[in-house]
Parts: C-alpha cells; sequence; structure tokens
C-alpha cells in the first residue's frame, strides 16, 4: 500500500468536449444557464436547429447573457442591446452608437464555444483558458456511445456529486465496491463476494478491460442467459472522463456511455446514456430498467455525499494494488496529458488484475 497525494489534485483537463445538460432542455428560443468546468454559460438551440453554447457574461459590462433575449438569431443582452450571433459571439449590433463613433461591433466577440448534440445531450468543446478561438475542423470527434444496429431503446441518467472530479472518476472505474454501494436482491450481495480475475489492455489515452464473461453474481447479466449465447463485456475507459461498456449476447447487446463531468472545482455531475435492443418488444423494459438504474446511481450519490463529509477534514489518502490500478492508471493518463505528452502511458501492455468483488 502507498499513500497517493495525486488523489486530492483537481487540475482539469481542457481541449475535450464535455456534456453541459440535455439537449431537450434547449426548446424553441429559451436560454439555459449552465456551469461547465467552473465556467458560467448560457446554450440554446438557433431556429434552424442548431445549438450553441456561450460564456454566461456580456464582454461590455459582464452582465449574464442569460438575463437577455433570443429571437432564434441573435442573443441580445437586456443591459444596453449589444447584439450576438450566439454560434460565433461575434457582435452585430451595439445600439448606443453613433455616426459620430468608429467602433465596428463586427470586431467585438462574446466567448463562445463548440457545441453539437449526440445521445440527447449539449456536448460543448472546452478549450484552454487563453487559448484564443477553435477551428472546428482541429476538434476531435465527438464522444458518442457504441450502437450495432438501427433498432434500439434509450435511457438517461444524472446526479449530482458534491466532489472534485477525481474522485468521482475513480469511483466511476473502482472494481471493488459493488458488493457494499450496490447491495440489492436484483444486483449482488455481500455474501456474493469472491475472487475475480480480468485482463486490461491499453488504448490511446485509456485503458480497457478486455472482453470477457460478465459476473456471476449480477442479476441483470442472469437474465441474459434466455438467449442461450455466449455473452461477452468490454469496458474502456477514455480520457477525460468516459468509460464505455458494451454487452453482447449473439445479435443481441447493450452499451453506455457514462461521464463524470466537473462543473466547478468541488463539484461534478454524473451523466448515463444506456442504448440497447436485449428485450426489445418486451413491455415496460425501459420504464423498469430506468427505475433499478435511478436506484444504482443513487447509491452511488449518496456514497459520494458521505464520502465528502470525511473528505472536509484532509484526511490522508491511498490506494492499494489491483482493485485501485485503474485508479493509478487514470492519475498517470491525466498527468501524461496535463504535461502536453498524452502519448506517454502507464502501461506497457496487457495486464491481469485480481481483486475479490
Amino acid at each position: 500500500m502507498s499513500t497517493s497525494p495525486q488523489v486530492a489534485a483537481t487540475p482539469l483537463i481542457y481541449n475535450d468536449w464535455y456534456p453541459a445538460m440535455r439537449s431537450r432542455e434547449l426548446r424553441g428560443r429559451k436560454l439555459r444557464a449552465a456551469m461547465l468546468m467552473g465556467i458560467p454559460m448560457v446554450l440554446g438551440r438557433r431556429d434552424d436547429g442548431r445549438l450553441f453554447a456561450m460564456r454566461d457574461n456580456c464582454p461590455h459590462r459582464g452582465i449574464p447573457l442569460s438575463c437577455g433575449w433570443f429571437d432564434g438569431r441573435e442573443l441580445t443582452c437586456r443591459y444596453h442591446g449589444w447584439a450576438f450571433e450566439p454560434a460565433s459571439g461575434q457582435c452585430n449590433r451595439i445600439p448606443s452608437l453613433t455616426s459620430h463613433d468608429t467602433l465596428d461591433p463586427s470586431k467585438i466577440y462574446a466567448t463562445a464555444f463548440p457545441c453539437e448534440e449526440r445521445d440527447g445531450y449539449a456536448w460543448v468543446y472546452v478549450p484552454a483558458p487563453g487559448s484564443g478561438r477553435v477551428r472546428a475542423e482541429s476538434l476531435p470527434p465527438v464522444p458518442e456511445a457504441p450502437k450495432f444496429g438501427a433498432k434500439f431503446r434509450s435511457a438517461h441518467l444524472t446526479a449530482d456529486l458534491p466532489c472534485n472530479v477525481d474522485h468521482g472518476i475513480i469511483g466511476l472505474m473502482d472494481p471493488a465496491h459493488g458488493p457494499f454501494v450496490h447491495q440489492a436482491w436484483w444486483w449482488r450481495k455481500r455474501a456474493s463476494i469472491h475472487e475475480k480475475e480480468k485482463q486490461f489492455e491499453p488504448i490511446p489515452e485509456g485503458f480497457r478491460m478486455s472482453a470477457h464473461a460478465p459476473s456471476g453474481n449480477s442479476a441483470p447479466y442472469k437474465l441474459l442467459g434466455v438467449y442461450g449465447e455466449p455473452i461477452t463485456t468490454t469496458i474502456d475507459f477514455v480520457l477525460p472522463n468516459r468509460r464505455y461498456e458494451t454487452i453482447r449476447c449473439g445479435q443481441k447487446w447493450f452499451s453506455s456511455l457514462t461521464t463524470v463531468t466537473p462543473t466547478t472545482a468541488n463539484a461534478c455531475r454524473i451523466d448515463v446514456y444506456a442504448a440497447w435492443n436485449v428485450f426489445y418488444a418486451v413491455p415496460f423494459v425501459k420504464p423498469i430498467a430506468k427505475f433499478f438504474g435511478k436506484r444504482f446511481v443513487r447509491q452511488d450519490q449518496v456514497t459520494m455525499i458521505q464520502q465528502a463529509e470525511g473528505l472536509k477534514h484532509d484526511p490522508s489518502l491511498m490506494l492499494i494494488d489491483d482493485a485501485d490500478r485503474p485508479a493509478k492508471w487514470y492519475f498517470a493518463l491525466k498527468q501524461a496529458r496535463l504535461e502536453g505528452v498524452p502519448e506517454r502511458h502507464p502501461m506497457s501492455g496487457p495486464v491481469t488484475l485480481h481483486w475479490r468483488s
């Protein structure tokens, strides 16, 4: 065992996509305020359907732009009527200017962020502070959960966590908490703990729990046995905050993308998007799945709330092998990214880990 001061660190990873909110909240000409990476943002949907995200401050006097008006094309500040094209942030009009003024409004820009809609979320690309305007052609792809056919159902879950993003993420990838945090007849019990062995392999800016048969002590996986096909699960973690899980059972599949997004330095939000074609024709599968899914996420949320109480006293923390090795990999990957050498990887090849859960 070793102490790990990195656990308490909270530097944020910029130059990447983060989900700001559910895109269904952006309807009509309504403006919505959000906090992302400690940045106040205002989001909306133009008349052409395109989403936009801007810093929620007018560059003139700083009043929140979310207090203003949006007509589907322009966002107008309620203080002095400055009007902006929201996707680019370019100022179109300053009503107070006269023929005696030489100021060109079109050379003024409010801060705007690339914003795209995927899997029911408004994804915002957050560049590093001071990096200037971002060229769309230089952006990485917007994250998306894998899908294996056009016919599927989907669902979303979310929960706010009162902790920094590092604690949220290592909780997300922790393989040993299940029998304790998620004790339930429909998931697993403490009495079902047994030793597990899983192989991990490096992938760019992340790692993969290689395809394997799912845990036999989890009831949901047992249900897939009705299909009579071999069941395999693959789990990927990719910086800055993404956990992809794919379950295959012949032509049947389930996939999910779970993210832990920093809202402020000491708070984050967990979002889960799931898609599936398993039990597609069975009535009420989606509401049942959401009911149990909400309980599952709520259990994690309660645990993080309890942990936050302990962290207020700045205790010494530790990471152990092998159950905490994924957390160590995360911190090493994050540090490499922060230092500008994302190709540096803590894994030189496949690794087999053992733990009890």
